[in-house]
């Protein structure tokens, strides 16, 4: 059987079994779907996560919108993001190609830098959308420009955050996030389209980076800022992931580079000998939000120290408070609850976040705050822009209280970014669109989510 099959067929079995059993229930005639009645679905998804079940909550259809209208947006955003005016839409551009194929980069407009969170969100987003040519093109810029191969560099076995469009590293330290996503990605490409030969042998590529993340011994080396020494991306003792290897500041975190539902994928897909820490890696995870998280507010710090106080960078004093980074916390505790069912704090902890949001006013909020609620970006007087719109969407895979409807319906209303400041705003649009759609899923081998 092709690995292409594989899910195809199990899902199918999956939906026949579902639909023998409700066919067997009282009261399960299908029947137009009240506004009361979308909040109750969306408040009490599946038993076992969708990871395991298959099947993912499709929040916009739960909404109302039709199957065909979903699929046109969410093809109409890709198409614009990736293939639209390079002056105003385009993020993603062709770079030539090598001995391994062709070559393509996602641009950090306003910054005009190639990042590796951008990189890796390219490709997540290419491997859900079934997208094989813009992955293998980023993947193969990113080991071209960004990969740091030299085993005397504090780098060495990382990816660069910061490179110019020419290929030369801007900050040669990585950011975990972008590792993160780009071992991820690379073990669902494995699944949906199965190894290829090199550098794209997918699965092969993801163990390497994930044994360097887990296991990279220090390194001190000359880079572009001086004399550096470089550890691995995990701290071995709290299973937490650094706030930077650089060992100068590894000993801090950040909210939003946690997700548990990605450690999870690689407890059952990566090197077997490092299963159990990452299944401990989730755990912690799961713990850090609540520790993190406002108890009002539910807002997260940028920066944190590993006992989920919030660390202002000496750099960076305003990493205190709730800012751009912090944004994606809230996806990545409810896309965990939502795949694995692992931590029934994610609910409270959406609840508690969307209840802030919506006392702000869902046209009126910013998008940086005091942990307590104070709104900082007292100019922005436009409403919440796109990234922050989808976060906030995407929170409500584990919200239960009907207002969750108000952050989905918000994000559909949203129109693609465009301009400036589309880098960020548009990669969250895009991995916002994917996962309050169902479309975000985790591609697993067959033996895994039976």
């Amino acid at each position: 059987m092709t690995p292409n099959l594989q899910p195809l067929l199990l899902c199918t079995m999956r939906c026949a079994w579902l639909l023998l059993v409700l066919a067997a229930l009282p009261g399960c005639a299908a029947r137009p779907g009240t506004l009361a009645d979308t909040a109750t679905s969306m408040a009490q998804p599946p038993a076992a996560g969708s990871a395991v079940s298959g099947r993912y909550p499709n929040l916009l259809a739960q909404l109302g919108y039709s199957e065909q209208a979903i699929d046109a947006k969410i093809s109409a955003a890709f198409e614009q993001l990736f293939y639209g005016d390079p002056a105003t839409e385009a993020l993603y551009f062709p770079a030539g190609s090598n001995s391994a194929g062709s070559k393509a980069y996602i641009l950090d407009v306003n910054n005009n830098d190639v990042r590796s969170e951008g990189m890796s969100y390219g490709m997540m987003i290419a491997v859900q959308l079934n997208k094989q040519a813009e992955f293998n093109a980023l993947w193969n810029w990113a080991l071209s420009h960004m990969y740091q191969a030299d085993p005397a560099h504090p780098a060495y076995g990382y990816f660069a955050w910061s490179v110019a469009t020419d290929g030369v590293a801007l900050d040669e330290m990585p950011a975990p996030d972008g590792e993160e996503y780009f071992a991820t990605a690379l073990y669902f490409a494995a699944v949906r389209w199965g190894e290829g030969d090199g550098i794209y042998q997918y699965k092969a590529q993801a163990d390497q980076l994930l044994t360097q993340m887990r296991h990279r011994k220090l390194i001190t080396g000359v880079t572009k800022r001086g004399s550096q020494t470089g550890t691995n991306l995990f701290h071995p003792d709290y299973a937490m992931v650094r706030f930077t290897p650089d060992l100068a500041n590894a000993d801090h975190t950040d909210a939003s580079y946690h997700l548990p539902a990605f450690y999870q994928v690689w407890a059952r897909m990566g090197p077997e000998a490092d299963r159990p820490f990452w299944q401990k890696a989730a755990r912690v995870s799961r713990d850090y939000f609540s520790k993190a998280a406002h108890p009002k507010t539910g807002l997260t710090p940028d920066y944190g120290n590993f006992d989920g106080s919030p660390w202002a960078a000496p750099w960076r004093p305003e990493s205190a408070d709730f800012r751009f980074d912090a944004w994606r916390t809230a996806m990545n505790w409810s896309v965990d609850w939502s795949w694995w069912r692992a931590d029934a704090r994610a609910v409270e902890l959406s609840d508690r976040l969307q209840a802030f949001f919506a006392s702000e006013g869902l046209n009126n909020y910013g998008g940086q705050y005091s942990l307590d609620g104070k709104k900082l970006d007292t100019n922005q007087l436009a409403g919440p822009t796109a990234g922050i719109v989808a976060m906030n969407a995407v929170a409500s895979l584990a919200a239960s209280q009907p207002r969750s409807v108000d952050f989905v319906r918000a994000l559909w209303q949203q129109p693609v970014p465009t301009g400036r400041y589309r880098y960020y705003d548009g990669m969250l649009y895009m991995l916002g669109l994917l996962h309050v759609s169902g479309r975000f899923q985790a591609w697993l081998p067959a033996e895994q989510t039976e």
